[in-house]
């Protein structure tokens, strides 16, 4: 059984704890253990150049050296020069006194500047026990060791400061990422709620215009074609329907549901768009060349979409009576074509997505401005790209869009 766990946890919560509290609190305990460590050599050692107790005057030099810690964190360098000053009284005695040096005092201090000075006042406390030192101490090996002691002292100053602007720098970086990720987090949610926008507009607009053609078309042949004005009153019916069930999984996108969700439109239901629109009286043909492979679900939404949007700009501008899907697949893309042979409402010029002539103007206006634009943005969130304007021959309008397959090698049997 490993006990390393287990400390670590008792180690971080005693630091967390002194780290709670005043901190006069831990200065008061570190002052009183500072001056009981000084003050054992007095308790068992005897003088030696005299008889009788130790007197104020060599006891006064240990008080001097640790009282002033007290003030370390609000004057640290003056408590260094005090607490060195005390050291320096205290070797005047010798040899009448303990053969222990009083180093914890000035040591604890060296430690308070070399995490709180800047680096001038630093220096000067380095240069001060220097000298200090050769000063002070009467041979060699003893300034060896307080050297080493004091640089030990030092060094751990330093840790503590570098360890601090790590332990500052993680939780900067934290507090950066988090808000990035919430940064993201709205964005997304921004994104989504254009994509459901855009989803009810293309829901919406097919929807309506199937029906406003059909409502217009039923009175006319309610007396001398019954059947037919009974399909177009299903057609109408079914269009509400679709419209519906579409607009209530897309609502339902905006609620936080932890419930299946309805899939989005695919390709597979192309052929019932078709058949839809085509039963409003618009003949509308659907082509496929090419072997169908398993596209991202991005871009099977917006194939159908795409779709769906053409056949209504179709349906409420163009006046045509055919209308061709063609749906063609090459090695790495879809490409959709839509055609009819309407005229519209007037000139119907296009151009190419990114354009800015007039004649790409002209056709957006003229030819479902939005839906266009719509077109133009799911192809291009998809990598693809799209172009429209008048059909090659010179009559009717085209929409072509090229979708790629990025990564799709699963061919559909």
């Amino acid at each position: 059984m490993s006990f390393s766990p287990l400390v670590d946890g008792l180690t971080g919560s005693l630091a967390g704890r002194v780290r709670a509290l005043p901190p006069v609190v831990p200065d008061v305990a570190l002052t009183v253990l500072v001056l009981a460590a000084q003050s054992v050599p007095f308790l068992y050692e005897t003088r030696r150049l005299a008889e009788g107790p130790w007197t104020v005057a060599h006891y006064l030099p240990v008080l001097a050296s640790a009282l002033p810690l007290l003030a370390r964190r609000r004057y640290p360098f003056a408590v260094l020069v005090l607490t060195l000053a005390a050291s320096g009284l205290y070797s005047l005695n010798d040899p009448d006194n303990p053969a222990q040096p009083i180093w914890y005092g000035w040591l604890v201090a060296t430690y308070t500047v070399a995490e709180r000075c800047p680096r001038g006042r630093r220096f000067a406390g380095a240069a001060i026990v220097l000298c200090g030192s050769l000063l002070s101490v009467g041979s060699v090996p003893t300034f060896v060791r307080g050297m080493v002691t004091w640089a030990a002292a030092y060094a751990l100053g330093r840790a503590v400061v570098m360890h601090r602007a790590y332990t500052a720098g993680l939780e900067e970086r934290a507090v950066r990422l988090e808000r990035e990720r919430e940064i993201e987090a709205e964005r997304a949610a921004e994104r989504e709620r254009a994509r459901i926008a855009r989803d009810m507009h293309d829901v919406l607009a097919h929807a309506v215009s199937v029906m406003v053609v059909q409502a217009e078309a039923g009175p006319l042949a309610v007396r001398s074609n019954p059947e037919r004005a009974e399909a177009a009153f299903e057609t109408i019916a079914g269009a509400g329907r679709e419209a519906m069930a579409q607009l209530r999984r897309m609502l339902g996108l905006l609620k936080e549901s932890e419930g299946p969700r309805d899939p989005q439109p695919t390709l597979d239901r192309i052929p019932d768009l078709v058949g839809r629109v085509a039963s409003g009286g618009l003949r509308v043909s659907l082509a496929t060349a090419g072997t169908p492979v398993e596209p991202p679900a991005d871009v099977e939404v917006a194939a159908y979409r795409i779709v769906q949007e053409s056949l209504t700009n179709i349906v409420r501008h163009a006046g045509a009576a055919t209308a061709e899907v063609r749906l063609d697949w090459k090695d790495d893309a879809l490409m959709i074509t839509v055609t009819d042979d309407g005229s519209g409402s007037g000139g119907r010029t296009g151009g190419r997505t990114g354009g800015r002539g007039d004649g790409e103007r002209t056709g957006i206006r003229e030819r479902g401005g939005e839906g266009l634009i719509g077109i133009r943005e799911r192809a291009a969130a998809c990598g693809g790209t799209a172009a429209f304007g008048p059909a090659p021959d010179g009559t009717g309008f085209r929409v072509s869009v090229r979708l790629p397959l990025h990564g799709t090698a699963a061919v559909i049997r």
